[in-house]
């Protein structure tokens, strides 16, 4: 036997049997493949993907559910109605997105049937939304079951989300059998966790329904009299969501302060 059969013998040797300790060396010529340092890197890396996850920022729904059926046409209603959501949706795109992405989604309720008007999107990639029309009656009962059906998804709102907020405004009553809708709305878990707020648009509106819409003391029912309240409204809903947003427990509730001076009067319009 010649000195370099001898050696190859004893490598080959010395590598079976501690193959056979549980070792788990390979040969591969003068290297070695060790599987616990692959598996320690593997797991290196895991944890790296786990933690850029959940640094991602977590959704914060807002849903608007808006009457526009015929008597929001008049008194320049739906007007301000238009621009105080797209004035909104221009403030929550503005904001950060490092803990919480603002997400808004625009359901309205006039004619024949409740429709989704802007579906649930980040508010900094809505571009556009089309002004909304008012006509027809008020299928409320319509809005609350898309809603509902909307806060169940929990491929559209996972459980990472953080409480949505509802915003629900009327200037009239339903119109439609809307008791089933709104008990399927209420005896949602997430909708009761929810924060809710409701504005009841002039005289006519059902303000007894409204009341049980809301689920915050601190926020009660808002009465609307004159078209430049409406924007007031959406601008304290605006500013109470934003602050969640900046918030280190975004969860927690805002106080929401509807007597915050506005000092813009191009929406001054009786009812």
């Amino acid at each position: 036997m010649g000195f370099a059969k001898y050696q190859e013998d004893i490598v080959s040797r010395y590598v079976n049997d501690n193959r056979d300790k549980g070792y788990g060396y390979v040969a591969r010529g003068i290297e070695t493949i060790k599987p616990k340092m692959e598996k320690k890197q593997k797991e290196k890396k895991n944890m790296a993907l786990k933690q850029f996850a959940v640094q991602k920022a977590r959704p914060l729904p807002v849903i608007i559910l808006a009457d526009t059926s015929g008597s929001m046409s008049v008194e320049g209603k739906i007007e301000a109605l238009n621009a105080s959501i797209k004035d909104m949706v221009a403030t929550f795109a503005q904001e950060g997105r490092q803990q919480a992405e603002i997400q808004v989604m625009l359901v309205t309720f006039g004619g024949q049937q409740a429709a989704i008007h802007v579906p649930l999107t980040p508010a900094h990639e809505i571009a556009n939304i089309q002004p909304m029309v008012a006509s027809g009656p008020t299928p409320m009962g319509g809005a609350f079951e898309l809603v509902t059906q909307l806060l169940e998804d929990k491929e559209k709102i996972p459980s990472r989300a953080y409480r949505p907020a509802l915003v629900l405004l009327s200037d009239g009553h339903p119109t439609d059998d809307w008791t089933q809708g709104f008990q399927a709305l209420c005896n949602s878990e997430r909708a009761q966790r929810a924060t809710r707020f409701a504005m009841a648009i002039g005289s006519d509106a059902n303000e007894s329904m409204l009341k049980d819409f809301v689920n915050d003391a601190e926020a009660p029912v808002f009465k609307a009299d004159q078209a430049r309240d409406i924007h007031r409204f959406f601008k304290a809903v605006t500013m109470s969501v934003t602050a969640r947003t900046r918030s280190q427990a975004p969860n927690e509730i805002t106080v929401i302060d509807f007597d915050a001076p506005d000092d813009e009067d191009e929406l001054d319009l009786d009812f």
